[in-house]
């Protein structure tokens, strides 16, 4: 059998794949997804020049549906952009090429590593990871300027993994990002912040660079 491109079962490529994850990719997997892009081309200028690729996809996906009206507007409240985005319902192939999967929910965690493919080593709630990630000395991971930004996520993914039986979250509800679907705007909004808090330290992690002040 041959992976598809991308990760794959075994062996190194020179692309990293990022899968944001939730329920039915409208909400908070988009609004996730586009932000990390967008915090990358902030850091980067273009994210595909350092190997990154951002993806997401729902656990009950609205495969070919738009993202939500107000995740849109969550977007362009950070300057993030929306356009062309189509859900996806989540398949075994998302998981195989990803190095690194990110979910809403300890749910959408369990749900991922059921599916197998090796991927609980990889598959970190956002929170989860951000905590993990904060814990994490800088100086340990490869230079990103040495020695390439895909080496630098791939090494601070196994270092985040070896971290996660010592630093347990606080509480149950601390690795959650509830879902707003249905809810106001206000309600959007707050789960954008929380997103957009929880992706900052990863992305600096990941790429070596801080967001621009």
């Amino acid at each position: 059998m041959t992976a598809p491109e991308g990760r794959g079962i075994a062996g190194q490529t020179d692309t990293f794949r990022i899968l944001h994850v939730s329920t039915g990719n409208v909400c908070r997997s988009p609004i996730t997804e586009r932000l990390t892009r967008h915090a990358l081309v902030d850091r980067l200028g273009d994210p595909l020049q350092g190997g990154l690729i951002v993806e997401s996809a729902g656990t009950w996906g609205h495969e070919g549906a738009p993202m939500e009206a107000n995740a849109e507007v969550v977007l362009a409240d950070f300057g993030a952009d929306a356009t062309g985005f189509v859900g996806r319902e989540l398949l075994d192939e998302h998981v195989i090429r990803a190095d690194l999967v990110l979910t809403a929910t300890r749910d959408h965690r369990a749900q991922v590593i059921s599916m197998g493919h090796s991927a609980g080593l990889r598959t970190f709630t956002l929170k989860e990871f951000t905590r993990l990630v904060r814990a994490i000395d800088p100086a340990t991971l490869p230079d990103a300027r040495d020695e390439g930004v895909v080496e630098r996520a791939r090494a601070l993914v196994r270092a985040a993994a070896a971290l996660r039986g010592w630093l347990l979250a606080p509480t149950a509800e601390a690795d959650e990002v509830y879902d707003p679907y249905g809810a106001p705007i206000t309600f959007f909004r707050s789960i954008g912040d929380e997103i957009n808090q929880a992706l900052d330290p990863v992305v600096t992690a990941l790429t070596g660079v801080s967001a621009p002040r």
